[in-house]
């Protein structure tokens, strides 16, 4: 998580003595690892569409979860699982028609190419056991990820999460790769992406190191969010792919919807993945996450290995999905994440206009970027800035992140019910708070 919504015990003694008394009992219990999102910490106590609630019951304009994708206790959702969980969960051992249900209406949203998918329970999950088929089908152990990815907590994947920080070491078998960022980088981004991955490549070889993948997320949410210009990826991949390696394309986080009615972040690019990794939005905040693969990459990994996951695909986790499934088509929120996400990028540009600290707004659907600078000739990054407008958001009631190697990109990311009146609330008190704070 970036400092810039850290916990500041200061700033929290302003807080009621209820949730004073919280956080003393998180620290106590949970210990040290876990981190609290703001200076002072917000108290949730219930969840309705795109608002959270806290015990007094102020609502929180939710503009940074992704997880629940079609909205907080969906009643359709919810109701899908109560059902499912009163009459059976179980693991995928024993026959059962929900989890092939889910699959069959799941691939039907991918490239025919795609034609299996195995099940887990998260993101990491997922991600792990991709460069487990990776390495057994290619037989190699290199891995191509950007500066400051994130790809999940298991031992395996955290080396390919930069983000993580200094603590978590890269093996030898792993290179970082600048990101493809057109506002500080090249202007021709699919060509200096590129040349990134042939480098880290020949950086590989020249190790004794053969590449097996190169994995990103599909919209590099964490490395700042870069979006455009549609199709700058095929590149690259074809750079991994003349390798002899694969394509995992990432979209915990840009998929099912996210950026439109494209409803994926590697379809904006007119590719195919070698594989796909799923999780979050899924199940709306359901455990739930999955790898969709082309069937040869997985026949000997099958043949001599076997997979099991004890929740992955369970009756209740899939009878959640096709829920959520329901909902987005049903509600239209793939198109709606584009026509509302393209007015609130239109409205944060016309503020651009008027304030010097916004150097950038980019992305795509219902994810946005948007780079605050100390100057807009050098782009220096306005962490300060940016930790303030974090915060004097929260007190407006407006729950909202930043991210990127400089702790200066707002992560706009609201669930996909957001509609135009919820833009327009938040464009109006982000343009408070950076009046207030700039």
């Amino acid at each position: 998580m970036s400092m810039v919504n850290a916990f500041d015990p200061d700033a929290a003694a302003a807080l009621p003595e209820a949730e004073k008394e919280l956080i003393r009992r998180r620290e106590k219990l949970l210990g040290p690892a876990y981190r609290l999102f703001y200076q002072q910490p917000v108290h949730i106590v219930r969840g309705e569409g795109v608002w959270l609630y806290d015990p007094q019951g102020n609502a929180y304009l939710d503009v940074y979860n992704n997880v629940a994708s079609v909205g907080h206790c969906h009643p359709k959702v919810v109701q899908a699982l109560a059902r499912q969980a009163s009459t059976l969960n179980t693991h995928t051992r024993y026959l059962h028609e929900t989890i092939l249900d889910y699959a069959e209406r799941l691939l039907a949203k991918v490239p025919a190419e795609l034609g299996h998918i195995m099940f887990t329970c998260t993101g990491s999950e997922a991600n792990d056991l991709a460069l487990r088929i990776t390495r057994a089908y290619t037989g190699r152990q290199g891995m191509i990820v950007t500066r400051l990815a994130y790809h999940g907590l298991t031992s395996a994947v955290s080396e390919l999460s930069p983000s993580l920080g200094d603590f978590v070491k890269p093996g030898p078998h792993v290179r970082f790769v600048a990101p493809p960022d057109g506002y500080r980088g090249e202007a021709d981004v699919g060509a200096a992406f590129a040349a990134g991955v042939r480098a880290a490549i020949d950086d590989m070889r020249a190790q004794g190191i053969e590449p097996a993948a190169l994995l990103v997320d599909t919209i590099f949410s964490s490395d700042g969010v870069f979006a455009d210009p549609p199709g700058f990826l095929k590149e690259a991949v074809a750079a991994i792919r003349e390798a002899g390696g694969l394509f995992i394309a990432d979209e915990v986080q840009p998929g099912f919807g996210r950026v439109g009615p494209q409803f994926w972040g590697f379809t904006r690019h007119g590719l195919v993945p070698d594989m796909v990794t799923v999780g979050k939005p899924m199940g709306n905040g359901h455990p739930m996450a999955g790898v969709m693969m082309k069937p040869h990459l997985v026949e000997e990994f099958g043949r001599k290995a076997r997979y099991f996951n004890t929740f992955g695909g369970n009756p209740v986790a899939c009878a959640v999905g096709l829920a959520v499934l329901d909902v987005m088509e049903g509600e239209g929120l793939p198109e709606r994440a584009r026509e509302v996400g393209d007015y609130m990028r239109a409205g944060l540009r016309d503020l651009a206009g008027r304030c010097e600290a916004i150097g950038d707004v980019r992305g795509a659907g219902q994810f946005t970027g948007l780079e605050l600078v100390e100057d807009r000739a050098t782009k220096a990054p306005a962490a300060g800035l940016t930790t303030r407008i974090v915060n004097g958001l929260r007190e407006r009631r407006v729950l909202i992140s930043a991210t990127g190697p400089g702790a200066n990109i707002l992560k706009i990311r609201p669930p996909l019910a957001f509609a135009r009146e919820h833009a327009d609330i938040f464009l109006d008190r982000f343009a408070d708070a950076l009046k207030a704070n700039a």
